[in-house]
């Protein structure tokens, strides 16, 4: 398997000075499977645009590009560089995409392939070349074929949010976001007013099994590709309810389940390439020989083998 970023910014495009070394586009990662190099690519941010152009150079002249999209979820940041993405203009491209659905009416297709209208965009979706089909995808386990195994987990997010878990010849890519740890929602303090001390145990119960459930779907996994937007602080003062980690939950919660390569992606978009440095210096130095686990702050065009 190789992975490829090409975008790791969450929430919104960033580009300018202060993010040219970690990057400012939002989420694509390209996966790539066996001697055939089979293509699947996770999520449609501003990344998909440049991940377009290697394509066209070096797939489209071995014959007609064939590839599968899995959407993590439908917020614009993870959709917004699917119009942008050259191959769906190409005749006898073939791309089926997955992804979850939230309780709207609204259908895949019609959220995604709904930015290609012309009030946004000049080309209508029905004006495209490529053989586009949709799949609305839940919690499951599936064969892709070419022997590799697909897993799905419902993420905590304010839609529907699916991790994905990638199985090939032995080797596991996780991906994880946009995610917040799960919280008891219930008051504990006995001296709150509205303090119920079943409910309390109940949701602290409720609360540690999901969250085992996340561990356990990225279990020894040998990468796992995990949203760490906040710190801990910030999280906690202001970000709570908005539907992501922070750095010391996803370092915490990886080493706990033996994960070998950990990741750390959707950097906030007002997050500069220097506070970034610092930020991996300081979680880096806070780890050391407390964890085998490598740790990766995630930059555009970082490639990983396995």
């Amino acid at each position: 398997m190789k992975l490829k970023l090409w975008g790791v910014r969450g929430s919104i495009p960033v580009p300018g000075p202060s993010t040219v070394n970690y990057g400012g586009n939002t989420l694509c990662l390209e996966l790539r499977f066996g001697k055939n190099d089979r293509l699947i690519i996770i999520d449609a941010g501003s990344g998909i645009r440049e991940l377009a152009g290697d394509i066209l150079k070096r797939d489209l002249p071995k014959g007609p590009i064939k590839t599968e999209i899995f959407i993590t979820h439908t917020h614009w940041d993870h959709i917004m560089g699917f119009p942008f993405f050259t191959p769906i203009f190409v005749p006898g491209t073939q791309i089926d995409i997955y992804g979850p659905v939230t309780y709207e009416d609204d259908s895949l297709d019609t959220i995604i392939g709904g930015q290609l209208r012309y009030r946004y965009f000049p080309v209508k979706h029905s004006e495209l070349s490529a053989d586009i089909k949709y799949h609305p995808l839940k919690e499951c386990e599936k064969d892709l074929g070419d022997g590799i195994t697909l897993k799905t987990k419902y993420l905590n997010h304010p839609i529907l949010c699916l991790g994905y878990r990638f199985e090939y010849e032995g080797k596991v890519i996780c991906t994880v976001y946009d995610h917040e740890p799960f919280r008891n929602l219930f008051p504990t303090d006995p001296n709150h007013p509205d303090y119920d001390e079943l409910a309390a145990e109940e949701g602290e119960n409720a609360v540690k099994e999901e969250n085992q459930k996340i561990r356990d779907f990225y279990k020894d996994a040998d990468i796992l590709i995990h949203d760490s937007q906040y710190t801990n602080k910030e999280l906690l003062d202001s970000k709570l309810g908005w539907g992501h980690s922070s750095y010391e939950y996803a370092i915490n919660s990886a080493h706990k389940s033996g994960v070998k390569k950990l990741v750390l992606i959707h950097h906030d978009p007002l997050r500069s390439d220097k506070e970034l440095d610092e930020l991996e210096q300081k979680y880096k130095k806070k780890i050391a020989n407390k964890t085998k686990m490598e740790i990766v702050f995630a930059k555009e065009q970082m490639e990983f083998v396995l």
